[in-house]
């Protein structure tokens, strides 16, 4: 069984494939963390050490034994008011004011099958894969607050998940401060923090840096995980590369504002914690309430950071992504919004589409200006009825002659968003997150609509049931503006933060079972709400609004370590590029965006022949190509702070096939060479790149790797497609 339970030492023992998590319930009551690394056997409360440190306190149960210090001792759930200094996961006020919660084990319950979690995203299990659930039980009598902290396994993943309930059981309210989902304490070791920070339209940067005495944080207070920071962290030793030593992840499977801390102690002790931001949340519990704290999902790897990713990617790609989309093919499209942006109309709408079928396109996506008087982007959000004189009919009449010429028909939206000038802020301007009697902050000319509300949701199912009605295959949900103002009319201020989301999560589940055939893509002014949470609704999202080829292989390199490439939508667009001036080749352009969700944002109208003729072909490779891409594993073949190329890898997971590309985006004179280096093939065997005919020894590429040609210009890219073949 993965979650067994000692009576004698009341410790909890979690095992996956090849790790193994344990930790006690100790004589006092408090939960003790005491192990999370490789597979081990036996019991590791001897990784616990007790002395007496002046100015750390002790538990009143303890008497005058001063060694006992929970300052000192690595825990499961921190809770501020027991000693404990460090970061907690929970703080919590009392009706008189006070602060303080000193949380004891009271039971727990270990059951078959993986928790879910109500109104929240949760990774799940497949039928016939093996999972279980641990539930441990701690409580506070004088407030009557119980902390269900709920822990999920998917063993053959690696996969541990974490999650917490807090319950007011008791006959006052109290309220949370802060509530975190996940922590991990770690009582010796120096580490490195990798988090992934940027901005809008270069997102996901990575940086690794050493952890020092004192707090490292990421987080968001934008009312979305954003652009700025991504809901992971990893901790590494010093010495872990791509495919050597340890490393842990925590990926926060929500989509609003969260803290994610590493903090190094006065003792050299570390601790990482994840969970919801303590900005602008106060959430007030009244007797018989609850909130649950959104699914941490963490792993271990003794391989190095690539195998810590694949077990992320798997569990994604498996058990997080839902529905028809999740294992299969997902369209080519052709997205109009950097080939036309709002100046278009029906008749260019149709030439464009026959255009894009003649290229091999599966879908046409009309983006932004496609309903009433959105002629501006500081406009008629809200009001989403078509502009059919702009269209030159109906909606549904539109949809019906694309597919007539054998495409499928996607539409972008902004649900979330209302304008100013538009029907809808005119008869509901309550609707609006905006602050009494004060202006408003605008973002992108828009204010954000108040997702706690039901009459919202109502209004946005409605809204959105009526477009996809209209025949819609795919649509492309955005969110361009962070929220400032966390103020709604039917009160609750202090829960807004967490009840928007919970609002967002609701109308896409309800249209996800609504509509199961209809393809969803996530948005947010790009990648700014590029999360687990998303995904669980949206099997794919758009990485960036960037479509830059050489700022794009910076993106996927940092997305990939949590992300897998089935879940980026990236597509090749024209040049000089919209957003950086560059121009590369549209050769490199495809190499770069032949990722998960594969497209195109261009006008085709505008292509030479040349261009047609090798767009064409690039979409028939990549039909070629889709099952290794969505499906094999992914590896970084290069150092991003060291090497004067890019190189990433998809193999399949049976290591038969592997596809290889690299940019070398600077060309300079008498360049030295570059070797790209496959991994994951099959050792003791030979495999035969089949453009070029020549035959690798597996053992010896993997060892020494192979020469790119000298570059002819800068941003060449090279493609390798290996086959396996009998010794």
């Amino acid at each position: 069984m993965p979650i067994t339970f000692d009576k004698g030492t009341k410790i909890f023992t979690i095992n996956t494939h090849s790790t193994t998590y344990q930790m006690m319930a100790d004589s006092f009551g408090y939960l003790l963390h005491l192990y999370y690394g490789a597979k081990t056997q036996g019991f590791t409360d001897w990784t616990l050490t007790f002395a007496d440190r002046g100015f750390s306190g002790n538990p009143y149960d303890a008497g005058k034994d001063r060694t006992y210090s929970l300052d000192a001792l690595p825990q499961e759930f921190p809770a501020q008011g027991t000693g404990d200094y460090r970061s907690p996961l929970l703080v919590v006020r009392d009706s008189e004011g006070t602060y303080g919660a000193d949380l004891r084990y009271s039971g727990h319950e270990i059951r078959d099958g993986k928790y879910s979690l109500s109104g929240l995203p949760a990774v799940y299990a497949n039928p016939g894969e093996e999972s279980q659930t641990l539930s441990i039980t701690l409580t506070n009598k004088r407030l009557g607050l119980t902390a269900e902290l709920l822990y999920g396994v998917i063993p053959g993943k690696d996969i541990i998940t974490r999650s917490v309930i807090i319950r007011n059981n008791g006959n006052n309210p109290f309220t949370l401060e802060k509530l975190g989902s996940s922590c991990l304490d770690f009582t010796h070791g120096n580490f490195d923090a990798i988090t992934f920070y940027g901005r809008h339209a270069m997102e996901r940067n990575y940086q690794r840096q050493r952890l020092n005495h004192g707090s490292y944080s990421v987080g968001s207070r934008r009312g979305m995980s954003s652009h700025q920071y991504s809901p992971v962290m990893i901790l590494a030793d010093h010495d872990t590369t791509e495919s050597h030593g340890r490393c842990w992840g925590m990926n926060f499977v929500y989509s609003g504002g969260f803290f994610a801390e590493a903090e190094y102690d006065q003792y050299n002790q570390t601790r990482i914690t994840m969970g919801l931001s303590q900005e602008k949340f106060s959430y007030e519990l009244s007797p018989g309430e609850e909130i649950t704290g959104p699914e941490v999902i963490m792993t271990f790897s003794s391989e190095g950071l690539e195998k810590l990713s694949h077990n992320f990617h798997a569990c994604i790609r498996e058990n997080i992504c839902r529905g028809k989309f999740r294992n299969s093919s997902r369209p080519v499209v052709l997205n109009t919004w950097e080939a036309l942006y709002l100046d278009f109309d029906g008749k260019k709408i149709l030439d464009v589409a026959e255009s894009a079928k003649a290229l091999g396109v599966d879908m046409l996506v009309l983006d932004d200006g496609w309903f009433m008087k959105r002629n501006t982007d500081s406009q008629a959000l809200g009001d989403w009825t078509a502009d059919e004189s702009k269209l030159g009919c109906s909606l549904p009449e539109l949809v019906r002659r694309v597919k007539a010429m054998g495409l499928d028909f996607g539409i972008w939206v902004e649900p979330e968003m209302i304008s100013e000038d538009s029907e809808l802020y005119r008869a509901h301007k309550d609707w609006a997150m905006t602050i009494p009697r004060e202006n408003p902050v605008l973002g992108r000319n828009q204010l954000v609509l108040d997702l706690s509300r039901k009459d919202v949701r109502e209004y946005i199912i409605t809204a959105i049931c009526e477009i996809i009605d209209a025949g819609i295959s795919y649509f492309k949900w955005d969110y361009n503006r962070s929220i400032s103002e966390m103020y709604s009319r039917s009160g609750s201020n202090g829960k807004l933060s967490y009840k928007y989301i919970l609002g967002l999560y609701e109308i896409l589940g309800r249209l996800t079972a609504k509509y199961p055939d209809v393809l969803i893509e996530g948005c947010a002014g790009g990648g700014g709400r590029f999360d687990a949470g998303m995904l669980f609704y949206t099997p794919q999202i758009w990485c960036s609004d960037n479509t830059d080829a050489l700022d794009r292989m910076s993106i996927h390199y940092g997305t990939s370590f949590a992300f897998p490439m089935s879940v980026i939508s990236a597509h090749v667009s024209t040049c000089p590029n919209h957003q950086t001036g560059r121009i590369t080749p549209l050769k490199t352009r495809f190499t770069v965006s032949m990722t998960g969700a594969f497209g195109y944002e261009l006008d085709p109208l505008k292509l030479n022949d040349d261009e047609r003729l090798e767009i064409s072909k690039q979409i028939q490779q990549y039909r070629i190509d889709r099952e290794i891409i969505t499906e094999g594993l992914y590896y970084r073949l290069n150092d991003l702070e060291s090497d004067n190329y890019f190189a990433w890898e998809y193999i399949s997971a049976d290591g038969s096939k592997a596809l290889i590309n690299a940019v070398i985006p600077n060309n300079h004179g008498n360049n030295p060479p570059v070797y790209v280096t496959p991994k994951g093939l099959t050792p003791g065997t030979f495999y035969c790149d089949i453009d070029s005919g020549k035959i690798y020894p597996s053992d010896a590429i993997m060892d020494s790797g192979f020469p790119l040609e000298i570059p002819k210009g800068d941003y060449e890219s090279f493609t390798f497609r290996l086959e396996r073949i009998s010794a």
